[in-house]
């Protein structure tokens, strides 16, 4: 490509919206922009990163035996009602009507079309293992878009599903598609892990989410450097501190406690420390279809932690949608919670969710449902119980690992990839059942898998930049090596840049000649702001057949002969970026 006839615009400033490096810098590059919140243009470089990315999850599914299909974006209501997921989903499920007023949704998903089909066509054992897989456009209502391409509306995404016979035939097919992703992020060049993970609105049992380790990520993870442990937040798994069975109970009393509405005054004002003090948290509970208000839950974990919202639903279970913070004001009158002052004692109509921590914990202190009082020494079993006791509370950095005891780690991560063992969920819900050699039914074993296509790209970016812009993997890149031609009018350094482009063209080598009028400065800065792999600078000493040869991720450079050059850059490419070239 030549850039004095490209398509082409770079940009000085940052976006005013962009917080995080990838959003600026892909903005900025020329390979996105921006059509309206949460959507997106992918312009030409940033549509070629996007089918390298494409090309190698296409290469990787297809090794492991899936193959490709593509279904609409566009799906009737009635599958996800089959399913249950039309209401439980939740107002990010795009829902549109055409003009007959019949109900269809934008795909984030396509679990209820896929299994629709696998209804329609598998009868028999013989007919598995299948995995079917696509890559196209996905659609979530976000309510608030943020972060350029890693929280859109609308996003490319590969998404797969797999039909066997039981749950040992899955857990091969689980184990392959492991094996695929931790291939394809390994080939875009991402520093990433597989941690466990919650199902969330996919549902199923069994996840495993592919994490790019970044500072910006939205998801935060925990891990144990000693035994490898690694999961979400909202995955892992806490461990209790020893019950207390050896401290014998005191006698519960009310204290005056005047203006302490949080853990810290009311520690302070008592003398306590903070782990012998019980937080409350208030929600209320929503209809999954008319989000109207069903109820409310109050929530207890000890003072020094905090409560995790996936693990509450998930002890509730009901969809993530359904539980939102309640006002204290708004709830008093109909469950006896007063703002700043409420514990498990003197509560009702509403659900009471303790976490397990609790149980085992001696004369702890809590609000007295009372302005300005609290309780002490107050027991689990003694003075109040719960509707519902489990682990409801976040792993934290120090904490002991689940497995080990070890002190865990925290870290943040962008999730580029999941995936799922849904086991019968849809199967069940949908009536797709085959035959085994008895002639008895059963229901298929699903798993589910995606990858975030344009979200991979973006964490490539928030790995892979510095102060001038990104630094492609050269596997990703949109192009593989700029050729900066100082001066295009010049006879001699034009002719020797159009011999190094056409060396590389034949090499199967994607190649740009900077050949626009421009001073030297913008060339330079465009190149590095783009984050070309490999720069081969054409100027002075063109007469003498000597260019400058640079990589975009090293610092120096060196002036070598225009045959070394080419051959530098065709050996880099077969060498990174796997021998394949997908466009000329």
């Amino acid at each position: 490509m030549r850039l004095s006839k490209a398509y082409f615009k770079t940009y000085r400033d940052d976006p005013a919206e962009a917080v995080i490096p990838s959003h600026r810098l892909l903005v900025r590059a020329g390979f996105i922009r921006k059509s309206a919140s949460g959507i997106y243009f992918y312009m030409q470089p940033g549509w070629r990163s996007i089918r390298k990315i494409e090309e190698i999850v296409r290469q990787e599914m297809d090794a492991k035996g899936a193959q490709e299909i593509r279904m609409s974006a566009i799906m009737p209501a009635e599958l996800w009602q089959e399913s249950g997921r039309w209401a439980a989903y939740g107002p990010e499920l795009w829902r549109i009507k055409d003009r007959h007023e019949r109900d269809f949704c934008l795909g984030p998903t396509h679990e209820e079309a896929v299994t629709w089909i696998a209804r329609e066509d598998i009868t028999s054992y013989k007919q598995m293992p299948i995995n079917l897989y696509q890559i196209q456009n996905k659609y979530r209502d976000e309510s608030r878009p943020r972060f350029g391409l890693l929280r859109s509306r609308e996003f490319v995404m590969k998404d797969a599903y797999s039909f066997d016979v039981d749950s040992e035939a899955l857990d091969k097919t689980y184990n392959l598609m492991y094996e695929a992703y931790s291939n394809v992020f390994t080939r875009c060049g991402l520093n990433f892990a597989p941690v466990e993970a919650d199902t969330g609105s996919i549902g199923g049992k069994g996840s495993h989410e592919f994490t790019a380790f970044t500072e910006v990520g939205e998801s935060d993870i925990v891990y144990c450097e000693k035994c490898r442990m690694a999961a979400t937040q909202e995955k892992a798994e806490c461990v209790d501190d020893p019950p207390q069975d050896d401290v014998e109970m005191l006698p519960l009393e009310k204290k005056e406690t005047p203006g302490t509405t949080t853990i810290e005054a009311v520690a302070d004002y008592l003398g306590l420390d903070k782990k012998q003090t019980i937080k409350a948290l208030l929600f209320k509970r929503l209809d999954a279809e008319t989000l109207e208000v069903t109820g409310y839950v109050a929530a207890f974990v000890r003072g020094d932690r905090e409560c995790n919202m996936i693990k509450m639903v998930n002890a509730l279970d009901i969809p993530e949608h359904c539980l939102e913070f309640a006002d204290e004001a708004e709830m008093g009158p109909a469950t006896g919670c007063v703002a700043g002052f409420t514990g498990p004692m003197g509560l009702h109509d509403c659900t009471i969710v303790v976490d397990s921590e609790l149980v085992g914990m001696k004369n702890l202190c809590a609000g007295a449902c009372e302005k300005d009082h609290h309780l002490v020494n107050m027991n689990y079993g003694r003075d109040y119980k719960g509707d519902i006791v489990t682990d409801i509370k976040s792993l934290e950095q120090g904490d002991q690992c689940p497995v080990c005891g070890h002190p865990v780690t925290e870290t943040k991560g962008i999730e580029v990839g999941q995936i799922f063992k849904l086991r019968d969920k849809y199967s069940v819900a949908m009536g797709a059942n085959f035959v085994d050699e008895n002639m008895k039914s059963h229901p298929i074993q699903m798993g589910c898998y995606g990858i975030g296509v344009s979200r991979t790209m973006a964490a490539v970016v928030e790995q892979h930049y510095d102060d001038k812009g990104i630094v492609w993997p050269v596997s990703v890149a949109p192009y593989h090596v700029i050729i900066t031609l100082i001066k295009a009018k010049d006879e001699t350094q034009a002719a020797l840049a159009e011999k190094i482009y056409d060396e590389l063209q034949a090499a199967g080598v994607e190649v740009v000649l900077d050949d626009r009028d421009e001073r030297p400065g913008v060339k330079f800065k465009d190149a590095d702001l783009i984050g070309y792999p490999i720069r081969i600078t054409v100027g002075k000493r063109a007469g003498e057949d000597i260019v400058e040869y640079k990589l975009r991720r090293e610092e120096n450079v060196d002036e070598i002969t225009s045959g070394e050059a080419v051959t530098r850059a065709i050996e880099l490419v077969k060498e990174e970026g796997d021998g394949r070239c997908f466009f000329r």
